[in-house]
């Protein structure tokens, strides 16, 4: 990393493994296509990132708060924008795989190997257990779920989540008849956990709280945050 290392929040824990992962801060700009900046600057942005982190190619998809997760099998290089998905995995090194967020969770999954994941998980992501999905994908190339790292990255904290009577019973599956907090996270963590996943680590850091460093929906922001992770070649 040279241009972005301190306009990021670096996902430590997989360092060991050769994975760069990171979700992006304020000062790097938006990387969502649908805000307020011209077109073009973004796609300058998502050109000097993965020339950034030495990745040959890097991939995103329009996102729709479902459990879908691409898996990518072959190599390319450039910017690739798939078929409407929450989230992807490979076991290609090189390849980068990014979701947007401004208040959903980013979950990134590592293997020793050099397979990863990445998925977008709000509430509706994380009602729907798109985490398993990932995990499943792994799964089927004889990745076993507790040789995982799971990271859980900048999103809105359960102090600041409030939601209607109807979602918190539908995430929380206890019944509730009024608004209240919930930690989307947190409910991350467990389905990891329920999984199988026994290394599981969660960024501090509040999209909402710490508005001056991260976009946040909840205050109005119409910027993303773009989630990387990629293995090492």
């Amino acid at each position: 990393m040279t241009a972005l290392q301190t306009a990021v929040e670096r996902v430590t824990e997989f360092d060991d493994m050769g994975v760069l992962a990171f979700t992006t801060r304020r000062e790097a700009g938006t990387f969502g296509l649908s805000g307020t900046d011209p077109v073009g600057e973004v796609m300058g942005r998502w050109t000097a990132l993965l020339a950034d982190t030495g990745a040959r190619g890097i991939c995103v998809a329009p996102q729709i708060h479902g459990d879908r997760v691409l898996p990518h099998v072959t190599a390319w290089d450039g910017i690739l924008r798939t078929e409407p998905a929450d989230g992807h995995a490979t076991q290609e090194r090189g390849l980068a795989l990014a979701v947007t967020v401004a208040d959903c969770a980013p979950v990134f999954l590592a293997h020793p190997s050099g397979a990863i994941a990445i998925v977008h998980s709000g509430w509706r992501g994380t009602e729907a257990r798109i985490i398993d999905q990932a995990i499943r994908l792994l799964g089927r190339a004889g990745l076993s779920p507790d040789e995982l790292r799971v990271h859980i990255g900048p999103a809105i904290c359960g102090r600041c989540y409030e939601v209607s009577a109807d979602v918190r019973s539908r995430l929380t599956g206890e019944p509730a008849n009024r608004p209240g907090n919930v930690d989307i996270r947190s409910l991350i963590a467990e389905q990891a956990r329920e999984a199988g996943v026994t290394s599981i680590s969660m960024s501090a850091s509040c999209t909402r709280c710490d508005n001056d460093s991260f976009y946040s929906h909840r205050a109005g922001d119409a910027g993303r945050q773009l989630a990387v992770i990629v293995a090492k070649q």
